[in-house]
């Protein structure tokens, strides 16, 4: 059985749902593609994470087979579009360290978007098709974990399926460090180089920077140790063809709970991949959930609300709810309920 009950999940993985759909509306707005990819890959993988979970809590019974097709090919194009979005916040992060125009036009901002949606959605999309390959048969059922895609351990899968998150990893590391070394050159040019960037200040650049070297930070050793466990863990096959790998391609594996519990390298491994998606959103949140942009979106949130409702929030509510005391003074007219 589980070491803790599996509504903890549950209700982290909601939760990471709608922390990262929180922020979206403003990031939108200011066209942050790679921060808006990054938002979205996280806050369906969480969601897609928590309908597995719910559904499949204490059985192994095959209830949705079409839904498990698209939940697995979900996970797989996941589990590289979040690296990838990081990828796409550091490449930006580094052009405009290096910028050698302080302007930019709008036919290179749209170029800038066609490269991030072809890193962020083309990639993933790409390593969907690619996993078809050596995919030994439709897809497994964990007990409490739900449905989960299944890869043939052969070589071929190393190159199309379990390096790519490592290696995007790397490339994603490769420019921070170069975006950190242009800063540092570049230092009192800075200023002047965000002024092109009418929705990148100073604050949200280092948050970007922060969260994008976060993800950097767990992408690698993770995917180090996924490499790690499907080496050691199961002999790797060697490569028969297409006829041999979907022979039995149908085949729906169910595990209950205490059997997948019997192997340590299994429990890991469904563990850490659900988990970490989790730790996406609430990281994520962390850093532009109580950003300026989000307190004032919050406060033109709550005093729509609460016009609505005939409220008023009176004009200290701005600048006395998000302070770092913590005090609130909200003022109810109650005119309007006389």
């Amino acid at each position: 059985m589980s070491s803790y009950p599996n509504w903890i999940f549950s209700m982290f993985a909601f939760l990471g749902f709608i922390l990262s759909m929180i922020p979206l509306p403003w990031h939108l707005e200011a066209w942050n593609t790679g921060t808006c990819l990054f938002m979205i890959w996280t806050g369906l993988a969480c969601l897609n994470q928590f309908i597995n979970s719910v559904v499949w809590t204490g059985n192994v019974i095959n209830w949705a087979p079409v839904w498990c097709d698209i939940s697995t090919r979900f996970m797989i194009g996941s589990a590289v579009a979040i690296p990838c979005a990081s990828l796409c916040i550091n490449r930006r992060l580094y052009y405009i360290a290096t910028a050698n125009a302080v302007t930019a036009t709008r036919a290179d901002k749209r170029r800038a978007i066609m490269v991030d949606l072809a890193i962020g959605i083309g990639i993933p999309v790409l390593e969907m098709v690619l996993q078809y390959i050596d995919q030994g048969h439709r897809f497994d059922i964990f007990e409490d974990i739900g449905c989960f895609f299944f890869t043939y351990n052969t070589w071929v899968a190393y190159v199309l399926v379990t390096t790519w998150p490592l290696v995007i990893g790397c490339i994603s590391a490769t420019y921070s460090i170069l975006t950190i070394r242009a800063f540092m050159k570049r230092r009192s040019q800075f200023k002047e180089l965000l002024s092109a960037n009418s929705n990148l200040n100073s604050n949200r650049y280092f948050r970007l920077m922060c969260l994008a070297g976060t993800e950097i930070v767990f992408t690698i050793p993770l995917s180090c140790w996924s490499i790690y466990l499907n080496v050691t863990s199961s002999t790797i096959e060697p490569w028969n063809g297409w006829a041999d790998v979907h022979s039995d391609f149908s085949r729906v594996d169910q595990f209950p709970s205490v059997i997948w519990h019997l192997n340590e390298g299994t429990v890991i491994s469904l563990e850490t991949s659900r988990w970490f998606i989790v730790l996406c959103a609430i990281v994520f949140f962390g850093f532009f959930g109580f950003a300026d942009e989000a307190r004032k979106n919050y406060r033109a949130a709550i005093d729509s609300v609460a016009k609505r409702v005939g409220m008023s929030t009176g004009g200290s509510f701005g600048s006395t709810l998000w302070s770092s005391t913590g005090y609130v003074n909200i003022n109810i007219d109650f005119s309007n309920f006389c």
